[in-house]
């Protein structure tokens, strides 16, 4: 009976050190689609990264990666990219929503605004701050740059999930915002981790 026992709580150790790995191995090989951008979009993002190079040169901002995010790609695909500056290249991207202000019925054109209650997306540089729980659950403060966006903590702007954006590209437009930058719940893990993994403020550009 002794020896039944111990090898079934050896069998049972076995099982959870398996799945343990499975899952740590499942997470670690998650592979993301990087998206092949059209020149305008490329030469646009280029323009982007320079800029941001020389805002967060000798401050106190993460000079390893940044955040884009650009409104000139439909809503209903990848447009919002993370970027490496040390391997120079996209290393993940999902869907993100504008807000509901910034339609104006005409296909690809969208309006911008910085004006309290528009529930416009505002155009320009940002900083990521601290995280609070609320009515989406967690969510990132975020603090304008720019005289485009200078109001976006004033005006409650802030990054966080909802579950109606889906995580796959999409031929259609996807659902919008109050004029936050909203992404999938699945793609917000990955947001988070690194955002909470980083030791300095990291720049989120939102261009057109």
């Amino acid at each position: 009976m002794y020896y039944q026992k111990k090898i079934l709580l050896l069998l049972f150790i076995g099982i959870l050190f398996t799945s343990f790995k499975l899952i740590n191995r499942t997470e670690k090989f998650v592979e993301t689609k990087v998206s092949e951008l059209n020149d305008s979009s490329k030469s646009s993002m280029k323009d982007e990264i320079n800029a941001i190079k020389k805002l967060i040169k000798n401050t106190h901002y993460n000079n390893k990666l940044c955040f884009l995010i650009d409104m000139r790609i439909e809503s209903g695909k990848n447009r919002l990219f993370i970027y490496d500056f040390k391997s120079d290249k996209i290393i993940d991207e999902g869907l993100v929503a504008h807000g509901l202000g910034s339609e104006t019925g005409i296909t690809g054109k969208l309006k911008f605004s910085n004006t309290d209650n528009s529930l416009c997306t505002s155009l320009g540089k940002y900083s990521i701050g601290n995280s609070y729980y609320g009515k989406f659950g967690k969510a990132y403060k975020l603090y304008g740059l720019n005289k485009t966006n200078s109001n976006a903590y004033n005006r409650n702007i802030v990054l966080h999930k909802y579950y109606d954006v889906p995580y796959k590209e999409q031929e259609k437009n996807i659902c919008n915002s109050y004029g936050c930058p909203m992404v999938n719940e699945i793609f917000y893990k990955r947001i988070e981790k690194i955002i909470d993994n980083s030791e300095k403020k990291i720049v989120m550009d939102i261009y057109y």
